[in-house]
């Protein structure tokens, strides 16, 4: 069974949404998951509090419980994303020679792109390799806001 929870924040309405005890997926401004039961589980409210806390600056961490599905590659490239420090960025290039694969870049940005957990997989720090911001699915300006808020908290 999924669960959902649904906060209003500083970049919109998010919807948290668990199944077996991991959170399997992040909405922001999107459309109401309708497989999905409301209910406040111990783990949508550590992840509700956790994510309200790194939008007001206070978190760099997240520790909660997730699972996000897709394949191999994408698995391979979530998993540098967490890599990434708190108030970094690296470009997809860079993503994709540390995942072994220095000629998928074009893929890296897909898997970026498909991320069913942002900002707890900080897929909002993958830039280009000229420094321009590039695309983000939840909307460039929440990825400039992301960046921003990490750069001025980073020294926190």
């Amino acid at each position: 069974m999924k669960y959902i929870k649904k906060i209003h924040t500083k970049i919109g309405n998010i919807q948290i949404i668990e199944e077996e005890s991991q959170i399997i997926e992040i909405k922001i401004n999107a459309k109401l998951e309708e497989k999905a039961m409301e209910k406040n589980t111990p783990n949508l409210e550590k992840t509700a509090k956790q994510l309200i806390e790194y939008l007001e600056g206070n978190r760099k961490k997240f520790d909660v419980p997730f699972n996000p599905k897709g394949t191999k590659f994408m698995q391979q490239v979530w998993t540098a994303l967490q890599e990434i420090p708190y108030g970094e960025v690296r470009s997809y290039s860079e993503i994709a020679k540390r995942i072994g694969n220095p000629k998928s870049a074009r893929a890296v940005g897909m898997a970026n792109h498909r991320n069913p957990i942002p900002i707890i997989i900080p897929c909002h720090r993958v830039i280009e390799a000229n420094g321009k911001l590039g695309g983000y699915a939840l909307g460039i300006e929440n990825k400039e806001f992301l960046l921003q808020l990490e750069k001025q908290n980073k020294k926190k």
